[in-house]
């Protein structure tokens, strides 16, 4: 095994800097999702350190997902809006990260809200070395055919800041890692708000940061886009694609399925994003 520390400032360089040195200095090994003639992924053990997850810019513009995409995966963190998808007896999702997290299941007793004890505890001792979540349920995950990635969510305040240290089991570096870092800070930050102190930094720590030998020629291109474009060509604020993140706002809404309760948060979420004053063309146009 090798492993890699990033330090970076901002959210989407440092996912830039860790994906690339997992690229550079990642070790073969195969995985099992691998097809026939798929080459060994590279792979390392990577932390990553954020000091300021939330200054801008936030977004880069190469990750490989929708912006639409990358509000509505929020959602699913941080409100639970598909959390009725959850039915493993049909065939559909035998899980999500908040339903796990704000409705762990433990067998013969009530579920647990670990985001709410957390805060409530982060109220009563602001320095306590208690307050986390995990995902992992041993008694049902070793035989899941998708175990949960993300295991446990660790919070501590210093400096009246909230800072967060995310445990990662396995982290499809260039296809999964900055939508799952984008999401999970914004869960920090909502968190801190809740607490009544400033969100502060964030650092992701991943047993498997990997890239897949089925994606190696896309990530070729993405190689040569960030060689060949300055830094402030390669990122986007939250402004610029402002209106992008509200169309990702106006599908949830959309679904007819999602609980009212639940498209309500995504309708504060939705004013949140509008008082956000417009920067620049859109970026669905360039």
């Amino acid at each position: 095994m090798k492993s890699v520390h990033i330090v970076e400032r901002t959210l989407p360089m440092a996912w830039e800097r860790a994906v690339i040195a997992c690229w550079n200095e990642g070790a073969p090994f195969p995985t099992e999702y691998d097809r026939p003639g798929d080459p060994n992924s590279r792979d390392v053990t990577a932390l990553v350190h954020v000091t300021e997850p939330f200054a801008e810019p936030r977004i880069h513009r190469a990750f490989p997902g929708g912006l639409h995409d990358l509000e509505k995966y929020r959602a699913e963190v941080l409100y639970g809006v598909h959390d009725h998808w959850i039915d493993p007896a049909a065939g559909k999702w035998e899980y999500t990260y908040h339903e796990r997290l704000a409705a762990y299941a433990v067998p013969g007793r009530e579920t647990i809200d670990q985001l709410a004890a957390a805060v409530a505890k982060l109220k009563e001792v602001p320095y306590t070395r208690r307050a986390q979540g995990v995902t992992w349920q041993a008694w049902n995950d070793v035989n899941i055919d998708d175990p949960p990635c993300l295991q446990r969510l660790w919070f501590r305040i210093a400096d009246d800041k909230l800072h967060m240290n995310v445990h990662i089991r396995s982290n499809d570096a260039y296809k999964a890692a900055f939508m799952n870092m984008y999401a999970f800070s914004e869960l920090q930050r909502d968190l801190a708000g809740q607490i009544g102190v400033a969100p502060g930094e964030y650092i992701h720590c991943a047993d498997s940061f990997h890239i897949y030998g089925s994606y190696f020629e896309e990530f070729e291109g993405f190689l040569k886009m960030v060689g060949s474009r300055a830094a402030n060509e390669r990122m986007f604020t939250t402004a610029r694609i402002r209106d992008v993140l509200l169309d990702g706002c106006e599908e949830l809404l959309a679904e007819a399925d999602v609980p009212e309760q639940k498209k309500q948060k995504v309708r504060l979420r939705k004013q949140e994003l509008l008082e956000i004053a417009r920067e620049g063309p859109s970026a669905l146009l360039e």
